[in-house]
């Protein structure tokens, strides 16, 4: 497609000059990139704290075996549950007699803490909960009332890791952390500790020791179980209570879980397990208190600033998360929407056009003027117009509007010589200023537009006039196909013109709401355009904002994709971009431009309550949400199961071949260039995605585009033209 810059005559030379404010935009552009940046840095550490609060980047897995015990003292293994090396010397501790500690591991859970702290209430019993940091993060009231119910907290790490597979400063790390946030959440410290994955003393071994010195060394106290009830195995209620109870009169350290899974069972054993103890003679007790040692001490004022700052690092963290799954569910959704809609539409629409009795009406013969709009464009310009006037047409005018070049282009024109081209050269406006111009110079009603850097199929305009026959059309949208192929970058957009410009414009044909006659194969009748209010220079899409003031205006629009030309596409990403930004900050211009049509009667009030809302949500929305996919695909190969991260994109790539396969079967396309599809995922869609990013951005915040000349290869137009 054509564009141009704005320009000024200055004597008799072309200068490109910078209006007074340039240098503003130029700052407002850097702020917004510099925006863009600082909101993806921010997003990438997001995604990264809920990872690690969700325990991503250690697998929460089974132990490994047994390393043997040879480094570990034979008072710790042979010694009380409870081991203290605060001091540097093992001091290991034991329940007194009939006395039972109730210690729930991997809480604190929404669900299931609330249901134990009810049963603990109800008998008065209170207990020690070994909290998870991340947990205490999401759920500050459930601890708390923990705390204040009398019931002890201790520390049972940020995320709950194998810490045997961890380094000496992360295991630190995930101590302090959680500690922290206990601090901040309940005001009180936790100076006891349980090792994720942890048993009884007897089963401590070698790879255990350093990580029990350490945590000894950091002042906490190492407590372990007496009996294991097992209920994360769910054995049953009976088997939960059997496995609890202590043998003969001896005091026990009780390991129960509150968190981590369907806990009914606990719930159910705990109510029959404490009355049975009671019956017994055993009191119950915290930790601490059985072992005579003081409350909990208060937080620093430290730990209550650094846990205030995890706790909210972790909510903010997980409500993105949130958002990002239901935005992953939306985008599914809509992806799924549109795929049956153009399962369903396009394939109606080609079988309709492919009847034998299919016809747009009595032959349509009546002239035509080609308006081909032209700024330095001397590279494409002669293969341009010489395939336009030589085409089948019975009667073909060809109106070059110069838009003052000063690389020859008009001169390159008039070397051709041929009898049925007329130059004329205009004021430098724009590309809207110089299509007006040519339908106040066009000869004859019916109007064709075409870019400069197009070659069309020597039966193309005919085929494209055809609609016309039916008095109710008042614009026709042709098949532009991209011509430079051979580059990788050009076989990609090839691919889109295919599936994203023919295969949706079938749908939008269907629906009656066409969004654009593109501006390299277009056809018009110059009543439409001029009930339109002609091309205006307000958005940088005028061919969209012309199509959507056609449907306005009562006229309908249609497509007709056996009139095909061939187009140089854009040969480098730099220039894909600002043709692509252009192109999509247009779009919004042109939506927002005839945003009161949803609201009005009449034509206008039938196109914007359904042509607006399905082109905003299939052109702008789907495609502004479509990098969550991307997002999730790299954040659950690292975090989350890869298996299932690359079944889910795979499926989701299967879609996109199977409608890129009955795309280029419908446009009668070979599928050979479908190699590349696997490929477009990995670069040119992530560039169609920022520069949407970033046209929504400008579009916001209030940023204007002028245009840009991209740099033409003549590659389309030194090809053949098939006849």
């Amino acid at each position: 497609m054509a564009v141009w810059r704005s320009r000024r005559r200055v004597g008799d030379t072309h200068l490109t000059v910078l209006p007074p404010e340039e240098t503003g935009r130029r700052r407002r552009a850097r702020r917004r990139w510099l925006f863009a940046a600082v909101a993806t840095f921010i997003l990438l550490n997001v995604l990264a704290v809920g990872a690690y609060a969700n325990a991503r980047f250690t697998p929460d897995n089974q132990r490994r075996g047994p390393a043997g015990a040879k480094s570990v003292p034979a008072a710790v293994r042979n010694g009380g549950t409870v081991v203290d090396l605060r001091s540097g010397r093992v001091d290991a501790r034991r329940m007194p007699a009939k006395t039972i500690a109730l210690t729930f591991d991997d809480g604190p859970d929404p669900i299931w803490t609330p249901k134990v702290l009810d049963v603990l209430s109800r008998h008065h019993v209170p207990a020690t909960f070994f909290v998870l940091g991340s947990q205490v993060s999401r759920y500050p009231e459930i601890t708390r009332r923990m705390v204040r119910e009398g019931h002890e907290l201790g520390v049972h790490t940020f995320t709950h890791p194998e810490l045997t597979n961890v380094p000496s400063w992360r295991r630190r790390l995930e101590y302090s952390q959680t500690e922290a946030v206990i601090g901040y959440t309940t005001g009180v410290t936790a100076p006891l500790a349980r090792l994720p994955y942890s048993s009884g003393v007897d089963a401590v071994d070698d790879s255990d020791w350093p990580i029990i010195r350490d945590t000894g060394r950091w002042g906490y106290v190492s407590v372990f179980e007496d009996t294991d009830s097992r209920d994360w195995a769910r054995p049953g209620t009976n088997a939960i209570v059997r496995n609890a109870t202590p043998k003969g009169d001896r005091g026990a350290v009780v390991l129960l879980h509150d968190s981590g899974g369907e806990r009914s069972q606990t719930v159910a054993a705990l109510d029959r397990f404490i009355p049975e103890m009671q019956a017994r003679g055993y009191r119950f007790t915290t930790i601490s208190e059985g072992l005579g040692w003081p409350a909990a001490a208060p937080a620093g004022v430290g730990d209550k600033i650094q846990g205030g700052l995890l706790a909210w690092a972790v909510r903010i963290a997980d409500g993105t998360v949130r958002g990002l799954w239901l935005l992953l569910i939306v985008v599914g959704l809509l992806t799924l929407a549109r795929t049956l809609l153009l399962f369903g539409y396009a394939v109606r629409h080609a079988r309709r056009r492919r009847a034998p009795t299919w016809s747009w009406g009595d032959r349509m013969n009546a002239p035509v003027t080609v308006i081909v709009p032209a700024y330095n464009e001397r590279e494409t310009i002669a293969a341009a117009v010489r395939s336009l006037a030589t085409g089948t047409h019975p009667e073909i005018e060809v109106l070059v509007v110069d838009d003052e070049s000063d690389d020859g282009t008009a001169d390159e024109v008039e070397r051709l010589g041929l009898p049925n081209v007329r130059v004329v050269r205009v004021p430098g406006g724009g590309k809207a200023a110089a299509l007006n111009a040519g339908v106040a110079l066009a000869r004859h009603d019916l109007l064709v537009m075409v870019d400069a850097d197009t070659v069309v199929e020597p039966d193309a305009i005919h085929r494209l006039v055809q609609p016309f026959a039916d008095p109710r059309f008042g614009a026709v949208a042709g098949n532009v196909k991209v011509g430079n192929r051979r580059r990788l970058i050009g076989r990609w957009q090839h691919i889109e013109y295919v599936i994203g410009f023919s295969l949706d414009r079938r749908l939008y044909d269907t629906l009656h709401c066409m969004p654009t006659v593109p501006g390299a194969l277009g056809a018009f009748r110059r009543e439409a355009v001029q009930a339109a209010g002609g091309l205006s220079r307000a958005t940088l899409a005028e061919d969209t904002d012309l199509t959507m003031g056609i449907h306005r205006a009562g006229w309908r629009v249609v497509y007709e994709e056996t009139a095909v030309a061939r187009t140089e596409a854009p040969s480098t990403l730099p220039e894909l971009w600002r043709q692509r930004y252009r192109w999509s900050y247009g779009t919004m211009q042109a939506l927002w431009r005839h945003r009161r049509s949803i609201i009005e009667r009449g034509p206008s009030g039938r196109f914007g309550r359904r042509g607006l809302p399905f082109i905003a949500l299939f052109s702008v929305v789907l495609p502004l949400l479509a990098p969550v996919v991307d997002i999730f695909a790299v954040y659950g190969l690292f975090f989350l199961d890869r298996l299932e991260t690359a079944v889910a994109w795979l499926a989701l790539l299967a879609i996109q071949v199977i409608t890129a396969i009955l795309a280029f079967r419908l446009d009668r396309e070979p599928l050979r260039p479908l190699w590349a599809l696997p490929l477009q995922q990995f670069v040119y869609r992530q560039v169609m995605y920022l520069v949407l990013v970033h046209s929504v951005v400008t579009a916001l915040s209030g940023g204007a585009l002028k245009w840009q000349k991209l740099r033409r290869t003549g590659e389309v137009a030194a090809q053949p033209t098939a006849t």
